[in-house]
Order: C-alpha cells, then sequence, then structure tokens
C-alpha cells in the first residue's frame, strides 16, 4: 500500500529519522521516504494506515 501523508510538524532531518524509525517498529520492510521541505512521508507497506498514522503520531508529530 502505498501512502503519502502531510506531517507539518516535520523541522529537520532529525524528524525524518525519528518518523523513519517509528514506521519501520511497526512494519520493518517498509520503504519510507520523508520530504522535509515539502512536509511530507511517503510510505510503501503492507501495515494499515491506520498503524502508519499511529506510529508518526506517537512520535509528537501532526497529521494534516
Amino acid at each position: 500500500m502505498a501512502l503519502e501523508l502531510k506531517v507539518p510538524s516535520i523541522a529537520c532531518s532529525g524528524c525524518a529519522d525519528t518518523i523513519t524509525k517509528a514506521i519501520k517498529t511497526v512494519e520493518p520492510e517498509a520503504n519510507v521516504k520523508v520530504d522535509v521541505e515539502a512536509k511530507t512521508v511517503a510510505v510503501e507497506a503492507k501495515a494499515s494506515e491506520e498503524s502508519i498514522k499511529q506510529a508518526i503520531t506517537a512520535t509528537g508529530h501532526t497529521i494534516e
């Protein structure tokens, strides 16, 4: 499942690393691309959209 999320709270590459690690705890095989400037997270994963969103919000980030 391909998923693209707008995450306005992304500020730096550290945020990108935190989000990537959180998603990979849900699904280690996930392909995650975080665009810091565009403030988007693209995820190619088998996990549900809800579980991916929960992983991101658990890091303290917000999703639009």
